[in-house]
């Protein structure tokens, strides 16, 4: 058993090594993980080196101050290669899986490092395809495959995505049930929570064009959608496909799946449809959740004016 004295002069090299031994071993982390950590983790050893002055010991770290944190924070952030808000809240993160360690396994504890606080990132707004975009993508869909099935398949699912504002999970959890569709849809979304949502004539025109082309029988308990092989349709098809038709069409990366529903919301925004009313669609448990449309409407609304307005 070390003494205190000879813990606390332990080198910081050897004792870093033994920690991303840790994380190798114990924790069975993957390769390019540990060496991220190990990235972080040198970032911050050699800034302690520099503000302090002189070579770094175990028993160091018990000594740093929020201060010293804060410096360390400042220091990543500024100049021309100054990291983001996120890198800096994974490095943050990377500081304080260290520091729980040396405390399990040689009892040093530093009280500042549970009050650090990391920046807030930046808001990561939802990136909608334009009207133009998402018609066009749904038009160019119905004649993507060899297989008419297929085709109609596909723009059925697709359909759904941007005139309902579903989950890709929610559209391919319908059943043969859901074949001879009505005009409201009772849809079963995250954490079990229930709503209504209405169908477009078009949407019930996409669903029954794919029932009459499908070669498999439609049992009510069977999924709507289905693969080459009669399975359930995976995401990752319409995913694919998508991937497909971005190329074609020379869309923006950001046109996926899933940027259907973002379209679905932030069109009816501008159009004027009531937020609440967006939620309900939507199936956000929180008004907050769908908020974030109106920036990505404010955000367009200034987009354009900068570019159409003859002062901008």
């Amino acid at each position: 058993m070390k003494t205190l004295a000879k813990i606390d002069t332990l080198k910081i090299d050897e004792v870093q090594l033994h920690f991303l031994e840790h994380l190798r071993g114990e924790r069975r982390l993957a390769e390019n993980t540990v060496q991220s950590y190990q990235r972080d983790l040198s970032a911050f050893i050699d800034f302690l080196g520099k503000h302090l002055g002189h070579e770094i010991r175990l028993g160091d770290l018990r000594h740093i101050s929020i201060t010293d944190f804060r410096s360390y924070m400042a220091h990543r952030r500024q100049g021309q290669n100054g990291i983001s808000a996120s890198s800096l809240a994974r490095n943050l993160s990377t500081i304080r899986v260290f520091f729980r360690y040396i405390e399990r396994r040689w009892d040093l504890k530093n009280d500042a490092v549970s009050l650090i606080r990391g920046p807030r990132p930046a808001k990561r707004l939802p990136k909608p395809i334009s009207a133009t975009a998402s018609k066009e993508l749904l038009i160019h869909t119905a004649t993507s495959d060899h297989r008419p099935w297929i085709a109609a398949r596909d723009t059925a699912v697709l359909t759904l995505l941007y005139g309902a504002g579903l989950r890709i999970s929610e559209a391919l959890s319908l059943t043969g049930q859901h074949a001879h569709i009505s005009d409201t849809l009772v849809i079963k979304g995250k954490g079990g929570k229930t709503r209504l949502v209405p169908v477009l004539p078009v949407i019930q025109t996409a669903i029954t064009d794919y029932v009459r082309l499908c070669p498999f029988p439609m049992a009510k308990d069977t999924s709507l959608f289905r693969g080459v092989r009669g399975g359930p349709l995976r995401p990752e098809m319409i995913q694919a496909k998508t991937r497909q038709l971005r190329c074609a069409l020379g869309l923006p990366e950001t046109t996926t799946p899933h940027a259907l529903r973002h379209s679905f919301a932030t069109h009816l925004l501008a159009g004027g449809g009531d937020l609440r009313t967006i939620q309900e669609l939507l199936g956000h448990a929180s008004l907050s959740s769908t908020q974030v449309y109106t920036d990505v409407d404010t955000a367009g609304l200034i987009k354009t004016h900068r570019a159409a307005h003859p002062r901008a």
